[in-house]
């Protein structure tokens, strides 16, 4: 199937629309030629209304942790950002839903079959870690803690939500040494 075919029925899926608080709407970004990839959980509340990929606290710190600006971060045409649920799941005691588990597997194989160009895959938070790395045996901080074993090609990142302050606090190494790395990474990939 065409890539903009594939896209166009991914934007008007309606697969798990009687469990969606906000109804359907579908958010993420691709290009074929995209050289970076961002695994992302679900798009959150904010990002629903606006209709783009963290547009929202959250975003902001991702692009800082990248060094990039907005309009090189929603530049499809280099970054794809394909959540593992690609509408807002809703709100659960302890903060947003997990992704619908019904949206992965109707799309990301086909997609990720378009995306031969990509370089960098970034796993941010437990469920895109989970589909990445699979049953590891290892917890989100020991994923991440190992940056350097995995080479280049793959980062797993905790996700940049303001709800993880305490992680981050309790993580020093985390932003004094990988994300020196990952700027260093994406820097060379968009130039």
């Amino acid at each position: 199937m065409e890539f903009d075919v594939l896209m166009q029925r991914i934007r008007a899926c309606k697969l798990c629309a009687e469990h969606l608080p906000l109804g359907p709407r579908p958010i993420l970004q691709a290009a074929p030629s995209a050289r970076i990839l961002i695994v992302g959980q679900a798009p959150g509340q904010v990002a629903h209304k606006a209709g783009r990929p963290f547009d929202d606290a959250s975003g902001d710190r991702l692009r800082e942790w990248l060094g990039i600006s907005r309009e090189q971060f929603y530049d499809t045409s280099q970054i794809a950002i394909l959540p593992m649920g690609f509408c807002y799941p809703g709100r659960g005691r302890s903060g947003d839903l997990p992704p619908r588990p019904e949206c992965a597997p109707a799309w990301r194989q086909e997609l990720m079959a378009h995306l031969g160009s990509i370089e960098l895959t970034l796993a941010l938070g437990q469920y895109a870690q989970r589909y990445c790395f699979g049953a590891d045996g290892q917890s989100l901080t020991e994923r991440v803690k190992n940056w350097q074993s995995r080479g280049p090609a793959l980062f797993a990142l905790p996700h940049p939500s303001p709800r993880n302050n305490l992680w981050l606090a309790r993580n020093p190494w985390f932003e004094s040494e990988l994300i020196p790395a990952l700027r260093l990474r994406v820097a060379d990939l968009l130039d």
